[in-house]
């Protein structure tokens, strides 16, 4: 049975920092695409940060650029989001999500269209807050 998890979410200050864990089990993360997206208080689900596996293009929301960082470790079968400089903004659940037909030829706008994905995980809590 094809299954995303994520770990890593927890209580942080402002400023301070947290890393993500994407674990896929069932399926291979090799050759997919893979979002993170997040979903604060009474908003809207929204893309984080996006990695291809196929091309390595990696994409970011305005928002988090420079302060996040995505990467993947094909050995454990793992996507991560390494997140710094936290803001109380960030706070929500963060999802990660596969996309199977994700290609070279994909454009970029497409990372953001959840209808795209075709796993969810059941997310994790992250809180910044003094």
């Amino acid at each position: 049975q094809e299954q995303l998890v994520e770990s890593g979410g927890g209580l942080v200050q402002p400023g301070g920092s947290l890393r993500l864990s994407c674990a896929a089990s069932g399926f291979t993360l090799d050759g997919s695409g893979i979002g993170w997206f997040r979903q604060a208080p009474g908003k809207e689900r929204e893309g984080v940060s996006f990695i291809s596996t196929r091309d390595g293009r990696i994409f970011y929301t305005d928002s988090v650029k420079g302060r996040f960082t995505i990467s993947i470790d094909n050995a454990q079968n793992t996507v991560y989001l390494q997140m710094n400089s936290l803001k109380p903004e960030g706070t929500g659940v963060y999802y990660c999500a596969a996309d199977r037909s994700w290609g070279v030829t994909t454009i970029e706008p497409m990372w953001l269209q959840e209808w795209r994905y075709d796993y969810w995980g059941q997310g994790t809590q992250v809180t910044v807050s003094s």
